[in-house]
C-alpha cells in the first residue's frame, strides 16, 4: 500500500468542502492469507465506499443504497468488465516487476490509485494517477507536464512506453479534467437526493457523570464539514472547547461532537448553547440539566442495587441447595425401598 500522511487542521468556520472520487486497484502475487483476494477494486466518494470488486466474488457490488439504482445500467456492466481486464493485467505485470527488482519469491503488491478532487466553492479540481509497488511509489501521472514520471530505475521502461502513447495520455487528461468531475457530481447528487429523504440531523447533550465535561453530539450530518461550536452568553468560546473528528455512519451520513470544558457549577451562572450550522440551517441546544443524557448512576443507588441483587442471589442459591438436598433424600429413600 502506498504511504500517505494526513494532517488534520481545526477551523471554526467552514465555507467550502473538498470532495473526492477515488478508485484503488490492488493486486497481490504470492501466497496470501485466506480471505484476502489476489485482486480487488474499491471506489470511494468522500471517503465512503460506493462500489467493490474482487477476484473471489468476480462481480461489482454497490456499497451504498443510492448506488443500487446506478448499478442496473450498462455503465455498471462495462465497469465490471474493466475490472476483470485489470485483474488479468495485474496478474501478468507483477511477475515482470519482480524480475526488474531481482525478486524470485515472496508476496508482492501492486497498487494503483486514481481519481480527482473538487472544491464545491471555488470550482477548482485536481486529477491524480499513482502507481505503487510493495508500498513504495513507482509511477505517477504528471498532468501539468502531460507525462508519466518515476522515482526509481525499475519504472523507467514502463514510463517510456506509456509516454509514447500520446493518444492514451490525451484520453486520460480529458478524463481527469472533465469526466471524473462530472461522475463525482452525478454521484454526489444521487447521494444527496437519498440523504434528503432521511431525517434531519439530531443534536444531543451527553455526559459521563455530573462532574464531567459535557459533549454536544450531532449525528445524521450529510457533510463532513459542519460548523459545531459552543457559545457563552452569545459569544464563541473556542478556548474552552474541543472539536472531534467527523465519523461515518452506516447509512452514509456523519456524526461529530464538540466537548465543552466548563465545570457544571458554572452552568448556573452563565448560559451555554451548542450551535450547529448545517446546510444553511442553524440548530441551537441550550445546556440544561434536564437536556443531558447520561448513563451515570448515583453511588448510593448503585450500592443499594448491588445489595438487593446479592440478597436475591443468596436466596436463590439457598433455595437451589434445599431443593437438591430434598431430591437427594428422596432418591436415597427410593433406592433403599426398591
Amino acid at each position: 500500500m502506498m504511504k500517505f500522511i494526513i494532517f488534520f487542521v481545526y477551523v471554526t468556520l467552514v465555507y467550502s468542502e473538498l470532495h473526492s472520487l477515488i478508485t484503488t486497484y490492488t493486486g497481490i502475487h504470492g501466497q496470501t492469507v485466506a480471505g484476502i483476494p489476489e485482486f480487488s477494486a474499491v471506489t470511494t466518494l468522500d471517503g465512503r465506499q460506493i462500489d467493490y470488486y474482487d477476484s473471489e466474488i468476480k462481480k461489482l457490488i454497490p456499497r451504498q443504497v443510492w448506488m443500487k439504482e446506478f448499478a442496473s445500467g450498462d455503465t455498471w456492466k462495462e465497469d465490471t468488465k474493466i475490472r476483470e481486464r485489470v485483474q488479468q493485467i495485474y496478474k501478468n505485470n507483477i511477475p515482470r516487476l519482480m524480475e526488474r527488482f531481482n525478486q524470485t519469491h515472496g508476496v508482492h503488491v501492486y497498487q494503483r490509485m486514481y481519481g480527482c478532487d473538487w472544491d464545491d466553492e471555488t470550482g477548482e479540481s485536481r486529477g491524480f494517477d499513482q502507481h505503487g509497488y510493495d508500498g513504495e511509489d513507482l509511477i505517477s501521472l504528471d498532468l501539468k507536464e502531460f507525462r508519466y514520471i518515476t522515482p526509481v530505475l525499475q519504472g523507467v521502461p514502463t514510463v517510456m512506453k506509456w509516454n509514447n502513447d500520446r493518444e492514451q495520455l490525451e484520453s486520460l487528461t480529458q478524463y481527469y479534467k472533465y469526466e471524473c468531475i462530472n461522475w463525482m457530481k452525478k454521484f454526489l447528487n444521487l447521494a444527496n437526493t437519498t440523504f434528503r429523504r432521511t431525517e434531519h440531523s439530531k443534536v444531543s447533550l451527553l455526559q459521563l457523570d455530573p462532574d464531567y465535561y459535557v459533549e454536544c453530539h450531532v449525528t445524521g450530518l450529510h457533510s463532513k464539514e459542519t460548523t459545531i461550536l459552543w457559545r457563552e452568553n452569545g459569544q464563541d468560546i473556542n478556548n474552552l472547547m474541543m472539536l472531534g473528528e467527523s465519523l461515518p455512519n452506516e447509512d452514509g451520513t456523519f456524526q461529530r461532537s464538540v466537548t465543552l470544558f466548563v465545570h457544571p457549577d458554572d452552568w448556573k451562572k452563565d448560559q451555554y448553547v451548542c450551535v450547529v450550522e448545517h446546510e444553511g440551517k442553524t440548530t441551537q441546544k441550550i445546556l440544561r440539566a434536564d437536556e443531558i443524557k447520561s448513563n451515570y448512576r448515583h453511588p448510593e443507588l448503585h450500592h443499594s442495587i448491588i445489595v438487593i441483587w446479592m440478597g436475591i442471589n443468596t436466596a436463590v442459591v439457598l433455595l437451589v441447595f434445599i431443593v437438591i438436598q430434598t431430591m437427594r433424600h428422596m432418591k436415597t429413600k427410593s433406592d433403599k425401598a426398591f
